[in-house]
């Protein structure tokens, strides 16, 4: 089994506090099935929240996979999750995911043709906006006032205090994810007084401020760089969501940050983290053992986060009947990549460079085998195996069934690190040189390849060679909608891939598509969020 601490009493412990859940209520504020006196009263019950605040990333209620559901009038499984729902905005408008299901709307991703009354654009909104309540309750409950009130003090109100600066980069990466994928959000606090009145909104240029001054304001509170326990953040994930905005801050302010985003990539860098020498290794389901490389994952585990939308999902979407080698019971012949994934690998195999880690036996990486004729037809397409519920030490994983993951999410990792100063550096970000970034992405090739042959020289490194090897290094981990976005690539015909608007050979489609529209349904619950242009 997994070892891991926090997350043990995600659903052994916290059956404490549920947030309202109707979609009435999902834009008011947080609602107690429990009293605040009855949940808070002890530091272990802190700590049980503090749990469910994590949790909120993989997780959709108290019992999993199934049953005491966060939020009630959405389906758990594909939904109302974190994971599975920020895959499917990120990827599956791109060139890395298509699916071959026709469930409700979730063939309009990858055609680009999605309307306000989506439904599973409504479960990631919901979901955002929940644990962003969920963080503020934590922090009205944490205040020194209410916790000296309940007889708590000395080490315990001590560690109460220090997870403060946690539970708010945690509400801060959640607004980051609102602010890029639907660039403005309803915008609760700590500050906010229940029954009030209802919130209002903040757009993008407002929430990339707000998020920014947060991640500052926390950042000498934070723990220092490594020394906290593995899925808790620290220094690190401060740095690595900032270093990531910046590098986006053109589009999501207008006004260009490249040297602010060398400046926290090379905080990051300087922090103590390494490249882990196996790159198959770090989606495996004993990726918890890869800290060195590591900045901030979310954790999975068979037991105790059983859940059909965090990692489990990738897993089970991507095999078919060779589900053996993703490690699970069943495959659910789901989702694969396009020949676009495809051509950014000059072999398919794993050959050479090894993060080229798609199936071969049931289905080939033939180009006839790759080629979608039919979006429908889970065999054609480029299948992935990335991420596989396999122990790389041979041990057992949690689930005997091998119905549930124990592969965590990777959100900040290493090499992200080094691609962001590189392309910062190429776009005229001061405070960094191409020579060191070329050294940067060589350390990446290495690993990738084994050895130097992959090696680049400086001439070499131009902005599109860092898009391409962005997406050999980070397929399905949730980047490449961004990415595409950060270079006019995802709704304009420089850049076509199959099917891309729904037309095989692939389309153009309105710029209004690099921004996903508020959900119909919270605009009718609060009418102070507007609406996206073109929707």
């Amino acid at each position: 089994m997994k070892r891991i601490s926090i997350n043990k009493l995600i659903l052994t412990g916290v059956v404490l506090l549920t947030l309202a859940s109707c979609a009435k209520k999902l834009d008011l504020f947080p609602q107690n099935d429990l009293t605040s006196e009855t949940t808070y009263a002890t530091a272990a019950g802190y700590k049980s929240v503090l749990a469910k605040v994590y949790a909120g990333l993989a997780t959709t209620g108290n019992q999993g996979p199934a049953g005491g559901s966060d939020i009630q009038g959405l389906d758990e499984g594909s939904q109302s999750p974190f994971i599975r729902g920020f895959f499917n905005v990120q990827e599956l408008p791109t060139d890395e995911a298509v699916v071959s299901w026709n469930d409700q709307t979730i063939k309009d991703f990858h055609s680009l043709s999605w309307s306000s009354a989506d439904p599973f654009l409504y479960g990631l909104y919901s979901r955002l906006v929940y644990n962003v309540m969920l963080a503020n309750e934590y922090l009205r409950e944490s205040a020194d006032d209410k916790v000296s009130a309940r007889g708590i003090s000395g080490a315990d109100a001590a560690e109460i205090k220090s997870t403060r600066a946690e539970v708010r980069f945690l509400r801060a990466f959640n607004y980051w994810v609102l602010m890029d994928v639907f660039g403005k959000s309803t915008f609760i606090d700590e500050t906010n007084v229940v029954g009030t009145t209802l919130p209002g909104e903040k757009n993008r240029t407002e929430l990339f401020t707000y998020i920014e001054t947060e991640l500052k304001a926390i950042e000498t509170e934070l723990k220092t760089v490594k020394t906290i326990e593995y899925g808790r953040v620290d220094q690190g994930a401060a740095w690595a969501l900032l270093a990531r905005m910046y590098l986006n801050a053109q589009v999501y302010t207008g006004t260009a940050k490249w040297t602010e985003a060398v400046t926290y990539a090379k905080k990051v860098i300087a922090g103590g983290y390494s490249l882990h020498s196996d790159y198959r290794q770090l989606f495996m389901a004993d990726n918890d053992k890869r800290t060195s490389e590591m900045i901030y994952a979310v954790n999975c585990d068979g037991l105790h986060t059983k859940s059909y939308g965090n990692t489990t999902f990738f897993v089970h979407c991507a095999a078919g009947d060779d589900h053996n080698e993703f490690g699970v019971g069943g495959g659910w012949y789901g989702y694969r990549a396009t020949k676009g994934l495809a051509d950014r690998f000059t072999d398919l195999t794993g050959t050479t460079d090894k993060r080229a880690m798609f199936t071969t036996s049931a289905f080939g990486t033939s180009a006839s085998q790759i080629a979608i004729a039919d979006v429908g037809n889970f065999a054609n397409g480029l299948h992935v195996n990335k991420y596989r519920n396999i122990r790389s030490d041979g041990g057992p994983v949690s689930d005997v069934n091998r119905d549930f993951a124990d592969i965590d999410f990777p959100i900040f990792r290493l090499p992200e690190m080094y691609l962001i100063y590189a392309e910062a550096v190429l776009r005229g970000g001061t405070g960094g040189d191409v020579a060191t970034a070329t050294g940067y992405m060589n350390l990446i090739r290495q690993r990738a390849y084994g050895n130097t042959s992959g090696n680049i020289t400086s001439g070499q490194l131009d902005l599109a060679f860092v898009l391409d090897e962005r997406a050999r290094e980070f397929y399905w981990e949730g980047h490449r909608r961004t990415d595409l976005i950060r270079y006019n690539q995802l709704t304009t015909a420089t850049y076509l891939w199959p099917w891309k608007g729904g037309v095989a050979s692939g389309t153009p489609v309105d710029s209004k598509y690099n921004i996903f529209p508020i959900p119909a349904t919270n605009r009718t619950a609060n009418p102070n969020l507007t609406q996206n242009p073109g929707y």
